[in-house]
């Protein structure tokens, strides 16, 4: 199994790099964690067939991590994808997806799918199956708009994959990331406290007691993207592979 990260950047675009988007492949697996607004050209750029992805998990409701989806799904529609499709995300996704494909694409979310779609709301601490994949959402922190928020434990093949999504610190990332395979964790300050968002220091103070496999970091502003060279962490890049 390999994950793939599609895009890692922040928001703003710090260092160029696309919105979040990763994407999970194994013998039996094809999935995205979050969909970003840049996400469909920089699968294309990869030469990732949309076709083949079963499931979309997202985290929560900013541009950077779910505006990709009418794209993607414009695209499905135009490329005469026949494949089933399952979006799951935090409560209200399918509201706020209808909302966000009028926004950007008037009667965009009236039209008749020629694939069967399913948009599916998930609830914290409660695990769900998709085929072969084990999903276990977890309560983070990121403020009062755009949520709720969700981190996700994702099990599949054997593998424990880890996603902090965008938060503050919260002890709940210790249970969802405890003894993961990958941890992927939010680190978009060094060492500034700030709202919302996870710095390096806060994170690393933690990283004894979530004691995982293997540690990447994500979603960094430009502060982080200038520290790389001096981390001894593994730092993520667009279209970086993680073997698992």
């Amino acid at each position: 199994m390999q994950l793939r990260f599609v895009g890692c950047g922040d928001a703003l675009g710090s260092g160029g790099r696309y919105n979040t988007c990763f994407h999970v492949t194994g013998s039996s697996v094809n999935f995205l964690i979050d969909c970003g607004a840049s996400s469909l050209p920089a699968l294309k750029r990869l030469g990732i067939a949309r076709d083949a992805i079963d499931l979309i998990l997202i985290t929560h409701f900013h541009g950077d991590h779910f505006g990709g989806l009418p794209f993607l799904l414009l695209d499905a529609q135009f490329t005469r994808r026949s494949r089933p499709l399952v979006i799951a995300g935090p409560q209200g996704i399918e509201t706020k997806l209808a909302i966000l494909m009028e926004a950007l694409f008037e009667h965009s979310s009236k039209t008749k799918q020629r694939f069967d779609l399913s948009v599916i709301a998930l609830e914290a601490e409660r695990s769900r199956t998709f085929g072969d994949v084990k999903v276990t959402p977890c309560s983070v922190v990121h403020g009062e708009s755009g949520g709720p928020f969700l981190a996700y434990r994702v099990e599949a093949e054997g593998r424990v994959i880890t996603y902090s999504a965008d938060t503050e610190w919260t002890e709940t990332l210790i249970a969802a990331a405890q003894g993961a395979d990958l941890f992927i964790a939010e680190a978009y300050y060094y060492d500034k406290i700030v709202k919302n968002h996870l710095s390096l220091k806060t994170l690393e103070a933690h990283l004894p007691a979530i004691n995982a496999r293997r540690l990447v970091l994500t979603h960094m502003s430009d502060d982080m993207l200038g520290r790389l060279g001096e981390l001894p962490y593994t730092a993520a890049e667009d279209g970086m592979v993680v073997e698992l």
